[in-house]
C-alpha cells in the first residue's frame, strides 16, 4: 500500500521540501563545455555566423557543408599571365646561289665597326681603342694564304683600326668619309677584278652602296633592315665575335680549299 493512501494513517508523511526565501540558490547543474559562445570566430568558421554548426569557408574545409553563396561559384585567384616574350628577329633567307656566289670569291672586303668590332670605340686615353677577334683575324690570314685578297674599307680613320690592318698585313686599307663605292672601284681596277667575284661584308647606312654591287653581299644580325635586305646571307655570329671567321670558313669550304687546311694542322 502506497506511504500516501487515505487507508494508512499510521504511516508517516512525507512532504517535498519547499525553499523558502532566505535559502541560499541550490548551485547550477554542471553541463559539458558547450563550445565557444554563439558569434565567436574561429577558423574554418565564418565571420557572422550564429547557431548551429559552424558553416566552413570553401577554401578551408571543401566539401562540408554548404557555401556562404550557393549561386556564387568557388572562390579561384586570379592568375596574372605571364610576359609576352619578344621573338626572336627572322632571319633573312640564304640566297639560293650562295654556294656558286661563294665560289666566284677573290677579294674580300669588309667594313670595321660593326663587323670586326662590336661597333664600340674606347675612349678616354691617349688615343681610342677597339676590341678585335683573334678568330676573325686568323680567318683573314687564312684567307690570305690561300690567294683570297683581303681589304677593309671603313668610313672613318683611327688609329687602333691602321695597328690592327698592319698586324695582320691586310692587302688594302681605305679609311675616309667618301664614298665606299668609288674606293672599291679602284681597287677593282688595280686587281682587275669585278663585283661578281667581291664579297663584302657591311652593316650601316654607308655600306649599302657596296652591298647592292657586291656578288657576296654579307651583313649580320644586328645590321640596320636596309642592310639585311641587300644581304644574300646573314651570319649567324655578331660582329667582332666571329663573323668575319664564320664567313672565311664559308669560302674556303666552297672552293675546297678547307680540307688542306686541316690536314696541315692536324698532322
Amino acid at each position: 500500500m502506497k506511504p500516501d493512501s487515505p487507508a494508512s494513517t499510521d504511516a508517516p508523511q512525507f512532504r517535498r521540501p519547499t525553499r523558502r526565501p532566505e535559502d541560499p540558490l541550490p548551485p547550477p547543474p554542471r553541463r559539458p563545455y558547450p563550445g565557444p559562445r554563439q558569434g565567436a570566430w574561429r577558423p574554418g568558421r565564418a565571420v557572422g555566423e550564429r547557431g548551429g554548426y559552424p558553416r566552413t569557408r570553401p577554401f578551408e574545409r571543401p566539401g562540408y557543408g554548404p557555401r556562404p553563396y550557393p549561386n556564387r561559384p568557388p572562390y579561384r585567384p586570379r592568375r596574372t599571365p605571364p610576359p609576352a616574350v619578344p621573338a626572336a628577329p627572322a632571319r633573312a633567307a640564304a640566297d639560293p646561289q650562295l654556294h656558286q656566289r661563294l665560289q666566284r670569291v677573290k677579294l674580300f672586303l669588309c667594313d670595321v665597326d660593326g663587323i670586326l668590332t662590336d661597333a664600340g670605340v674606347y675612349m678616354g686615353g691617349a688615343e681610342e681603342t677597339k676590341r678585335f677577334n683573334i678568330r676573325d683575324g686568323f680567318g683573314l690570314r687564312l684567307l690570305q694564304r690561300q690567294g683570297v685578297k683581303v681589304g677593309w674599307v671603313s668610313h672613318r680613320a683611327s688609329v687602333a683600326t691602321t695597328r690592327r690592318a698592319e698586324d695582320l698585313q691586310v692587302d688594302f686599307l681605305h679609311q675616309s668619309p667618301g664614298s665606299k663605292v668609288a674606293a672599291i672601284e679602284g681597287l677593282l681596277a688595280q686587281t682587275q677584278l669585278t663585283w661578281d667575284e667581291v664579297c663584302f661584308m657591311g652593316d650601316d647606312l654607308v655600306d649599302l652602296g657596296a652591298l647592292k654591287r657586291a656578288g657576296l653581299a654579307v651583313t649580320v644580325n644586328q645590321a640596320i633592315p636596309e642592310a639585311k635586305a641587300l644581304a644574300h646571307y646573314v651570319t649567324r655570329a655578331a660582329g667582332g665575335h666571329g663573323a668575319v671567321r664564320e664567313v672565311a670558313e664559308m669560302i674556303l669550304k666552297a672552293q675546297d680549299k678547307w680540307a688542306p687546311l686541316l690536314a696541315e694542322y692536324s698532322a
